[in-house]
């Protein structure tokens, strides 16, 4: 196990500071435990910092929101402020009389509460951010840039994991049962966690797989509209993330189903009982779990960016697929996943016959993704391997 040793910088960093010298109000949520509060106070150290988690706190927002805010007169930084709705329309009228950049930053790890809640009362007024796990780009400069494959994947990227030495199953059994549960329980009233539990096992077991919502929903014991709400959730909560087919008609026969990834291997991979790295080495997901440690990479470079990550995936009914397609203005770039430690020749036979179809105006830069350690870029294609700033590397 590595452990950290510095305060690792992110690289969300540069816009967060840039949006609050022009927003009054910046929201930055993620899944609990991504590091949100630990990077707010280190950037704004001048400004006061409140966990609406805290009942007290909580209870004072709730009966006086503007006794509360009145205790913060230059601002501040509320944390789960999703907890008092109420707040919302107060912190409006108070950034407009003030038109102050940066006054209020704003937390929360429930996306679709915050989100609501904004699109109320703070539409144009606020800038919004998402803070993931830490990244390979974040973890290269640091003593965990020689961690192996099957440990990342495994320990998964959480930055606690690291901070305080924890094994990664006491780690994501706490996660599961203190914050999932409760957030969820927050979301929506869930009576059988039991029930709910063995929905998010299936749906761990189920990465990279094209989302079947009655199937999930049959081995669950689940009808498919409970299915699909308790998916919303994982969703807003950050747990799950669904990869989109790409929507261009380059073919009638293409696929119209998502996939589904997780946002962190090592959540998915205690959900499977991965209890050890080394089992990753023969285990029948150990492809999977790898593909989805590259999808995840991918949405963490755009989150940190302050982008919607323009990827998608591609696949027609013959079985041809893309793992992941980046739709850029002026060009797509196709990627390949493999977790071979050896480039074959064959993993390009899908990039190649992607190429041949009539793409019209687009160019496409065919990239092969593997568990390797060679970097290569050949006439007709770029080589990277797993741990590289894999963006970076072929922008």
């Amino acid at each position: 196990m590595f452990y950290l040793r510095q305060m690792i910088e992110r690289d969300i960093t540069a816009k967060l500071l840039q949006l609050s010298g022009k927003f009054p109000v910046v929201s930055l949520t993620g899944p609990r435990q991504s590091g949100k509060t630990t990077l707010l106070k280190n950037i704004f150290p001048e400004k006061p910092y409140v966990s609406l988690e805290d009942i007290d706190v909580r209870q004072f927002a709730a009966e006086d929101p503007r006794g509360f805010l009145a205790t913060y007169p230059d601002g501040g930084i509320l944390d789960e402020v999703q907890r008092v709705p109420e707040l919302f329309s107060y912190i409006q009228g108070i950034v407009d009389r003030h038109n102050l950049p940066g006054e209020f930053i704003l937390s929360g790890s429930q996306n679709f509460l915050l989100m609501h809640n904004i699109s109320q009362t703070l539409a144009g007024r606020i800038a919004v951010l998402k803070l993931l796990p830490f990244s390979n780009k974040e973890l290269s400069a640091t003593e965990f840039a020689g961690q192996l494959l099957e440990e990342r994947i495994s320990s998964g990227s959480y930055p606690r994991i690291y901070d305080k030495h924890l094994e990664p199953a006491d780690f994501y059994s706490s996660y599961i049962q203190t914050y999932i549960e409760r957030d969820i329980r927050q979301l929506k009233n869930i009576h059988d966690l039991n029930l709910f539990s063995r929905f998010l096992k299936l749906c761990a077991a189920r990465i990279g797989q094209l989302l079947n919502l009655s199937s999930l929903a049959s081995d669950c014991g689940i009808s498919t509209f409970t299915a699909q709400a308790w998916l919303s959730l994982l969703q807003s909560s950050y747990i799950v993330y669904l990869l989109r087919p790409h929507h261009e008609n380059f073919s009638k026969r293409l696929t119209k189903m998502p996939k589904l990834y997780f946002y962190d291997t090592g959540l998915a991979s205690h959900l499977m009982n991965i209890t050890e790295s080394k089992q990753l080495q023969t285990h029948n997901m150990r492809g999977p779990l790898f593909e989805n440690l590259i999808i995840a990479e991918m949405l963490k470079h755009y989150s940190n960016a302050g982008l919607e990550a323009p990827c998608y995936f591609w696949r027609d009914k013959t079985g041809h697929e893309i793992d992941c397609l980046i739709d850029m203005p002026d060009k797509f770039k196709i990627i390949e996943i493999k977790s071979a430690l050896t480039f074959h020749s064959d993993f390009l036979k899908n990039l190649t016959y992607f190429q041949k179809l009539n793409l019209g105006k687009h160019n496409t830069e065919p990239v092969v993704i593997y568990a390797g350690e060679m970097t290569q870029k050949r006439e007709t294609f770029t080589l990277l391997p797993w741990n590289s700033d894999l963006l970076s590397s072929f922008n």
